[in-house]
């Protein structure tokens, strides 16, 4: 199994006063770069747009972990990912990154990876 495999990646936001909030989310990684798909009314999404540094951090309970940081980008254009709609899909058995019937607004957040605190050899 490799890190883009694995089912979740816990992302660690900044509150406004400066506390951590860590919280799973289902993601994909294509060239150092996560991709999670959320809603706009996620404290996490919030946070981003206020603060861009996060941390990630896949199995932690492995032998291995991995934890990256990085910087967000929030996208609203979701119609411009069709490619990436389709791998969640794929990956997270038919989900449908964009339905808004649940949570509303959908975004995708771009995590480019700027260091690897831990990443197995």
């Amino acid at each position: 199994m490799t890190i883009a495999d694995a089912r979740c990646v816990w992302l660690t936001t900044l509150r406004r006063d400066g506390s951590p909030h860590t919280t799973p989310a289902w993601f994909l990684l294509r060239d150092n770069t996560f991709w999670i798909a959320s809603s706009t009314v996620n404290l996490k999404v919030r946070n981003m747009l206020r603060e861009p540094r996060i941390s990630l951090a896949v199995d932690g309970t492995a032998r291995d972990p991995w934890v990256a940081q990085g910087l967000a980008t929030i996208h609203h254009d979701l119609d411009r990912y069709g490619d990436l709609i389709g791998l969640f899909a794929d990956k997270y058995d038919g989900w449908d990154a964009t339905d808004e019937t649940q949570d509303g607004p959908r975004v995708l957040i771009e995590v480019a990876v700027k260091r690897w605190l831990l990443r197995p050899d």
